[in-house]
């Protein structure tokens, strides 16, 4: 049986919309041309013209967020607490088990910038597609912003997933969801248009917060979910373990057996 692979990433890229300009990535890149001199800096005496081709190595320097990129967000970037109280997960502590099983595609391309989701929205289309969701089911989310990535509206486009909407999906054993816009959340200007209104703190963050109740995961930044079937595949995420973080970058993958 083949394997069929869909790179469901964004690559780490600076110069482009990709977030807020206070956590916007820089990238140094360095040539083998200018790194000639760190590696005969290894070897006394060697000189940088007696390397192959007076080169040395490539090397980029970077400056980044444990949010830039294609990332898992562990519990604790949501809060403190999750599970009713308990000290919420770092990305070291998230279980490697929650981080490859079967993929769920849901579609709400149609839906407009800023919706928050339901959970009646979610059970239409689990019951359009026709899927009863599993324990660790993990669930990704195709909005307008995957078409908008690098976009100079991206941070503001698409849905978001509501806090009912989310513990749906976790009263159900999912602990893995996604996003192919900047936010599981609706995305921040939008909401600050509804607070400016209601001025209901709760309406700020509220599918995040949703970890505070039951702990989980979701990636943001996903690509290509136009790309998937609504079900039929394999997603694996695991995430760049760094201690105690709120965050590690994935290469995610849906890996379809064909």
């Amino acid at each position: 049986m083949a394997r069929r692979f869909v790179d469901i990433s964004v690559a780490l890229e600076a110069d482009i919309a990709s977030d807020p300009p206070i956590m916007l990535p820089q990238i140094t890149y360095l040539d083998h041309s200018q790194t000639a001199g760190q590696v005969a800096s290894f070897f006394p005496g060697l000189q940088a013209s007696d390397l192959p081709g007076g080169e040395g190595w490539a090397i980029e320097m970077l400056s980044i967020a444990t949010h830039n990129g294609t990332h898992l967000d562990a519990p604790y970037h949501h809060h403190s607490t999750m599970n009713g109280g308990e000290p919420a997960a770092t990305i070291d502590e998230v279980p490697l088990e929650w981080c490859f099983n079967p993929g769920v595609k849901l579609d709400f391309r149609h839906l407009p910038d800023g919706h928050v989701v339901s959970a009646e929205e979610v059970a239409a289309e689990l019951e359009r597609i026709g899927h009863t969701l599993s324990p660790l089911d993990i669930v990704v989310i195709n909005t307008s912003a995957g078409a908008r990535y690098g976009d100079a509206d991206y941070i503001d486009a698409g849905c978001g997933m509501g806090r009912e909407a989310t513990l749906f999906l976790l009263e159900q054993g999912v602990r893995v969801t996604g996003t192919d816009a900047w936010s599981w959340d609706a995305p921040f200007s939008h909401t600050a248009r509804r607070w400016a209104e209601s001025h209901d703190p709760a309406i700020i963050w509220e599918g995040h917060r949703a970890s505070m109740e039951i702990g989980y995961c979701h990636m943001e930044k996903l690509a290509n979910l136009d790309q998937l079937p609504p079900t039929g595949f394999m997603i694996s995420c695991f995430p760049y373990k760094i201690k105690r973080a709120s965050a590690g970058f994935t290469r995610a993958v849906a890996i379809f057996e064909e």
